[in-house]
């Protein structure tokens, strides 16, 4: 007993040991908020203030030395998020995650944005502010780098810190702008069905553009093969799964001082992105003598994405302008040529060695021609026997984004604005603004190009019947744009712009569902105060699965349905579209739509395909014209004999979802509530590993109002689970009002930090799915007085 007794004894002493050791450990990986750093090349002392949210305040004396304070700051809170953006657009998440991302980063190397970013960064102009403040940011990162603590990830991972470059700067760049495109997702699908179905088929998926639905209104001023998946799917899960946020869509609208109780514009904006931990902004109020921002940056940007001052204010939408188009070459019989303009052409080679984690090196070469790289046997949905390359807006012009970016954020008025958004070729942007004086304004910014009426850009081309390599681009004045309309409100939901230049703009658009809902709202009101906004940013109520409930109710053969399953279709008929946690209509719903969708298009498209159709932008638009049509080719199941129709499809769909719903809650219907069914949870790439690792890196999950085309836009996908775990959201929530601008308000979906060991890692992911939000504080004396905490850094 007495060995027994010791033994224990030892025991506990060595837990206790490692048990300090580990919170020795934990507490020198934190980030430091407090205390007095030295920095070397800073001019004068920089003063950074964080509030209880753990914003950064950075008070300098110039801008170089707050640009570089504010690339420390942003460093330590966000330095393993930094790492993983850039290096997906240069093929280096193979380093870090092993065979397992092999084929996204062979992707994302034939996209070309590594080979742009070097020419991009080739052609800078080195004596110009934005690269000299791009400069200090960067030297701020590497300095963190060098003397800072290290996260804990790359001690898990086993990697090494390395310094960032400008480089590096470009290729998130190149990465955001891959991730707003849709052609690599939709145009192969299109052009498979089309081919193997034949034109009826495409006739009823809404690709083209329907100009009786809600369209962004101009106003200008007047002055002078396959049953493979397909591998965009696949890299897209793999982005996912790594919790690497994807750009999705996003919500936006400016309200005219005539509009207002307070005759002040007041601003709003949500930019819909994928969640990840940490989310994807970092906020940080930057101030000088002469220049004050308080932004919203993407890691390793020195200049905000999103930001106001007293002045003005700016923020975006996503504009799912076109981009991006497929080739088919011809070959010669040797297949080392392609012709181009009636000539024979020798492919360029381009070599790449990705280095791969506990694995060999791998070698991989990539086939170019003048339209851009050659995509098949790379994205394994466009296998063809002729090869198909790809034009891309983004590689193939100047990229000046960096400039625009720091002219933005720099300007001092609308006209400065204005003259920094041509400098944005892609991907295509909604800009919105508004200011002080009461000016308002959208502008639709990207490199449009003349499309003739022969080419339809959403299917694979032939070099004679295709858009040419050197396109004829609009000038800037004829984008859409509405700037002081006399409606007194500007707007963006990610649908179709109406037109300036006498054509509609070739794009991905999102159904009005949004855009209807906020133009209902916005129109007949004229006291918008910061009140009214913060609920309207926050409405769960659709303005149109009302009417396809109604619409496919039509179809029903109620004479067949049960006792229980008539008083669950009479709560929908009677139910208004609105997505509380509490709802039992909501998931009917989407488990009616989802199998409505499957049964209908499965049959023709086959499992992988209809994963595809899933994942496309025109699924979400053709579910109310599908529901409103009984006379479409899709009803037929081409794997019966007998010949369906609509009713047919909507009479299974409803009966397939009500059980499957009485299977996973019970009988009672009122038991089917939204919150069980509709979850969030922010995923971290290391929380994938699941058990301890998921609840210490990931936060969440919470069951959450909302869903998917609502102003609230709370996306997730359809599957057979008939649970739908949201993957995209509001990154933010901010409300601008110009009457008193020091206390307008924001939200983060989960925290300042991405450092675990943070007390700001979480710590307004509940005031975030409750809908509530914080103020932005900008008085300095309030900053001071109510400051967490205060870290002063010192020049070496």
């Amino acid at each position: 007993m007495k060995l027994l007794r010791k033994i224990g004894l030892a025991l506990m002493v060595v837990v206790g040991i490692l048990a300090i050791a580990a919170a020795i450990f934990a507490h020198n990986l934190k980030p430091v908020y407090d205390g007095n750093e030295l920095l070397t090349d800073l001019t004068g002392e920089v003063t950074v203030h964080y509030d209880t949210y753990g914003i950064p305040h950075i008070y300098g004396s110039n801008k170089k030395d707050a640009f570089r304070a504010l690339g420390y700051v942003h460093a330590q809170d966000r330095l393993w998020q930094m790492e993983l953006l850039r290096r997906i657009g240069r093929g280096g998440l193979s380093e870090v995650f092993g065979e397992a991302t092999l084929e996204t980063d062979k992707f994302f190397l034939a996209l070309g944005i590594d080979e742009a970013s070097a020419k991009t960064v080739s052609e800078l102009d080195m004596d110009s502010e934005a690269v000299l403040l791009s400069l200090a940011y960067l030297d701020g990162i590497n300095q963190f780098i060098a003397e800072g603590p290290t996260p804990i990830e790359f001690y898990l991972t086993g990697l090494d810190k390395s310094e960032f470059t400008l480089h590096d700067v470009q290729n998130v760049f190149g990465y955001m702008a891959f991730s707003f495109a849709q052609a690599h997702k939709t145009d192969p699908l299109l052009t498979r069905i089309k081919d193997s179905l034949g034109l009826e088929y495409l006739k009823d998926l809404d690709v083209s553009i329907d100009p009786k639905s809600t369209l962004i209104k101009n106003h200008k001023r007047i002055k002078g093969n396959s049953s493979q998946e397909d591998l965009v799917s696949s890299i897209t899960k793999t982005l996912e799964s790594l919790h690497i946020p994807l750009f999705e869509g996003s919500n936006s609208w400016v309200i005219g001082p005539e509009k207002t109780k307070n005759g002040k514009v007041i601003f709003a904006n949500d930019p819909h992105i994928g969640f990840a931990q940490p989310s994807v902004w970092y906020e940080a109020h930057v101030i000088t003598p002469n220049y004050e921002k308080y932004g919203y940056h993407l890691a390793g940007i020195p200049f905000p994405v999103l930001a106001h001052d007293r002045n003005l204010t700016y923020g975006m939408t996503m504009f799912e302008n076109d981009d991006t188009d497929f080739y088919y070459e011809e070959t010669n019989s040797e297949g080392d040529k392609y012709k181009s303009e009636n000539e024979w052409i020798s492919f360029e080679t381009v070599s790449h060695t990705i280095k791969v984690k506990d694995a060999e090196d791998v070698e991989f070469a990539i086939q170019k021609t003048v339209r851009g790289p050659i995509m098949s046997g790379i994205m394994n949905e466009i296998k063809h026997e002729k090869p198909i390359s790809m034009w891309w807006t983004y590689t193939q012009n100047k990229n000046e984004v960096i400039q625009a970016l720091f002219k933005m954020s720099t300007a001092e008025g609308l006209a400065e604005v204005e003259e920094a958004l041509p400098k944005i070729h892609a991907p295509g942007l909604n800009i919105m603004y508004g200011d002080a004086k009461g000016n308002i304004a959208w502008w639709a910014t990207a490199k449009l190009h003349k499309v003739p009426d022969s080419v339809n850009t959403k299917f694979i081309q032939t070099e004679h019947q295709s858009l040419p390599v050197n396109r004829e681009y609009l000038p800037f004045s004829e984008n859409p744009q509405a700037i002081n309309p006399p409606w007194n409100y500007v707007y963006s939901a990610n649908n179709q712009p109406d037109s300036i230049a006498g054509m509609l703009y070739p794009g991905y658009y999102l159904s009005e569902n949004r855009a209807k809902r906020i133009v209902q709202l916005l129109e007949p009101k004229n006291d918008w105060d910061k009140s009214a906004v913060s609920e309207m940013l926050t409405d769960v109520t659709s303005s149109i699965n009302p009417s396809i409930v109604k619409n496919l109710a039509k179809s029903l053969d109620i004479k067949v349905l049960d006792s229980l399953q008539l008083e669950a279709l009479d709560r929908l008929n009677n139910w208004k579209g609105d997505y509380p946690t509490k709802s039992a209509e909501a998931g009917l719903y989407h488990r009616w739509i989802y199998f409505f969708l499957k049964y209908t298009f499965e049959d023709e498209l086959g499992s992988e395909g209809f994963g595809q159709f899933l994942k496309a932008h025109f699924s979400k638009r053709i579910i109310a014209p599908m529901a409103a049509n009984p006379n479409s080719v899709w009803w037929d199941d081409v794997a019966t004999e007998t010949h369906e129709k609509q009713a047919d499809i909507v009479q299974k769909s409803y009966l397939k979802a009500f059980s499957s719903l009485e299977d996973d809650f019970g009988r009672n219907p009122s038991d089917w509530t939204w919150g069980k069914i509709h979850t969030l949870e922010h995923g971290h790439p290391i929380g994938q590993a699941g058990g301890l690792l998921r609840s210490f890196f990931n936060v969440g999950p919470f069951p959450i109002h909302g869903s998917r085309e609502v102003i609230n836009n709370l996306g997730f996908g359809y599957n057979d689970s008939g649970y739908f775990e949201v993957g995209s959201g509001p990154s933010t929530r901010r409300i601008i009002d110009f009457s008193d601008v020091e206390n307008s308000i924001s939200i983060l979906p989960t925290g300042q930090s991405g450092n675990p060991f943070s007390k700001y890692y979480q710590d307004q992911a509940e005031m975030y799915v409750n809908g509530e939000f914080r103020k932005m504080m900008m008085n300095k004396e309030e900053i001071l007085s109510t400051s967490d905490s205060k870290l002063v850094l010192s020049p070496r």
